[in-house]
């Protein structure tokens, strides 16, 4: 579904990132007890993987703050790990923790990590010749080699990261200092993305226009379908 602003001519596109062009290969669980096997601990895929969620929904918002954030969000990563390890392995010594987290944080920049959906390099090829694409996302620097490694960078004239641009979604000030970056002006965007909060309601509070992602009842290909039908083709 796309709500479209008909004030202006569509030039740019945002896309989210994970959840809209690529996705991890197995669950975080999985990759958790993965990286356990690696510094030598036994910690089971399903108990990781409902800490991680008890975890990330414990992490307090930020608030937009001016310029790029401390440490490229290394730290906040640190600290959610801690809070899944306080929970599935509250005995695993600080030495363990600390090799936890290094493995961990460079496990999730690597190749064969992330997939991307089979729409994705189709769509974007059609799209690149005739609109601005970018990635807006709450991620950190990683994410540019995820998109590397990938083989999906090229399409993207600009990368918007939530740890570099001071913003995190749901806060629409993190969609209007990409406007002010890209030069467009509200009107003249759609973002893509999967989530209702931190993709559709916030893009909309900013101004833009969105499609309103939704796998697996729609695809990638149906926001070509919506662009034809609304008179962006």
């Amino acid at each position: 579904m796309v709500t479209k602003n008909k004030e202006q001519s569509l030039k740019a596109i945002f896309f989210d990132a994970v959840g809209t062009l690529f996705y991890l290969t197995e669950t975080v669980g999985d990759h958790y007890a993965l990286i356990g096997s690696e510094v030598g601990v036994t910690l089971g895929a399903y108990q990781l993987d409902r800490a991680f969620y008890r975890a990330w929904k414990q992490m307090p918002p930020r608030p937009a703050i001016d310029g790029p954030r401390e440490d490229d969000d290394k730290g906040w990563w640190r600290q959610l790990v801690d809070l899944v390890l306080d929970q599935a392995a509250p005995s695993l010594s600080e030495y363990d923790r600390d090799n936890f987290f290094e493995i961990a944080y460079e496990h999730f920049a690597e190749a064969g990590v992330w997939d991307l959906y089979p729409d994705v390099l189709d769509v974007l090829s059609q799209l690149r010749p005739r609109f601005q694409l970018a990635v807006i996302s709450n991620f950190d620097g990683r994410l540019r080699f995820i998109l590397e490694h990938l083989g999906i960078s090229k399409f993207f004239v600009h990368v918007f990261i939530s740890s570099e641009i001071g913003a995190d979604k749901p806060d629409p000030e993190i969609f209007r200092r990409a406007l002010k970056v890209t030069g467009l002006k509200a009107s003249e965007v759609l973002d893509v993305g999967d989530d209702p909060e931190r993709d559709w309601k916030a893009a909309v509070a900013a101004g833009l226009s969105i499609f309103q992602l939704n796998r697996p009842k729609n695809s990638l290909r149906d926001l070509l379908t919506s662009l034809t039908t609304n008179g962006h083709a």
